[in-house]
């Protein structure tokens, strides 16, 4: 049996790659994972490929071990892996709850290391890895400190992992959007602290940056995927200019200067 898996597949990016992903390739089953059941179920109705959802908390050690043992018990290959279970929190980092500012280093760096070095043993020549970065990825963000850094360790993890499984012809893409409309803001906006990030230059849709994704996994080489020139000339800026005035200038659109 060769399948796909998704993680946080239930909403916002995950969501969308399940939706978009029958257009690119087939596979005898998608494992939709994320916290939410009635969700991963109602994706049936939104894929023509037959869904399995996992309704597993990867923040939780021993839910990925739960996942390590549905593989071994039924030794599928996993012919693509999308790793988009996340999420992030605005704010001061000593005003925020340690709790969940640790949480985000348990689900977006740990979480996605685990399920990926999981499906590794039963990936083949031809397998591909997706990993959601951001544009977070390539500068330290204040207000966003500890989002930002998980999401600059999935860019680096990413790129090292898709040189290191090269001679097994696996491949490791990154995918880096800029804001997109999505759930996400749900969780990461405090409302002590809702004027902690309050600019937003332009916003992608899902759609979007999931359409560019599959895109440039399947007709390109590349190890990274930005959406929109106007990200993808940032992300250039960001390389070539010093990360504190590169803040500066984050903190002057956040009125934080």
């Amino acid at each position: 049996m060769r399948i796909a898996i998704i993680t946080g597949a239930s909403s916002g990016m995950g969501r969308e790659f399940v939706r978009q992903l029958s257009a690119w390739e087939r596979f005898d089953e998608l494992w939709v994972i994320a916290r939410r059941e009635e969700r991963l179920k109602a994706l049936a109705g939104e894929t023509e490929l037959p869904i399995r959802p996992l309704e597993l908390d990867l923040a939780k050690p021993e839910r990925v071990q739960e996942l390590e043992a549905l593989l071994a018990r039924e030794q599928p290959e996993v012919g693509l892996l999308i790793n988009c279970a996340g999420y992030g929190k605005f704010g001061r980092a000593d005003e925020l709850s340690p709790e969940e500012q640790l949480g985000i280093v348990d689900l977006n760096d740990r979480a996605l290391t685990a399920v990926t070095l999981s499906c590794l043993p039963y990936m083949r020549q031809g397998g591909r890895i997706v990993q959601l970065g951001s544009l977070s990825s390539f500068q330290p963000v204040p207000y966003m400190a500890v989002y930002g850094a998980s999401k600059a360790y999935v860019l680096a993890f990413s790129r090292a992992l898709n040189q290191e499984l090269r001679p097994r012809g696996i491949r490791v893409m990154a995918v880096c959007p800029g804001w997109v409309r999505t759930e996400f803001f749900d969780r990461a906006v405090v409302r002590e602290q809702s004027d902690a990030v309050n600019y937003y230059n332009r916003f992608y849709t899902a759609e979007q940056v999931v359409s560019r994704a599959y895109r440039d996994l399947y007709r390109t080489r590349k190890d990274l995927s930005i959406c929109g020139l106007p990200v993808r000339n940032q992300v250039r800026l960001v390389k070539l200019l010093p990360h504190s005035l590169v803040m500066k200038i984050w903190l002057k659109q956040q009125h934080h200067a």
